[in-house]
């Protein structure tokens, strides 16, 4: 797990951020963590799969050829163990 400082950071919002964490029952860190993870990664599944659509959708997608398919690879040897 990475490690992140914030430095500089004006007392008042510490302040508001530490009454905020202990309303949702958090410690500080915690809370910053959700609130980042709502900031930056919090689409997934159906929602990002219809925002795909709606980017790439028409006139901004684009056609690709599909590669072509001589043979298929061979599946691996789940044959005895060879100690």
């Amino acid at each position: 797990m990475a490690t992140l400082t914030i430095r500089n950071l004006d007392d008042s919002l510490k302040e508001r951020l530490r009454v905020r964490a202990a309303s949702h029952g958090h410690s500080m860190e915690e809370e910053v963590r959700v609130i980042l993870k709502q900031a930056v990664g919090g689409m997934s599944g159906a929602s990002l799969w219809a925002l795909s659509r709606e980017l790439f959708n028409g006139e901004r997608g684009i056609d690709l050829a599909s590669p072509e398919r001589v043979q298929d690879r061979p599946g691996p040897d789940l044959g005895s163990d060879s100690k």
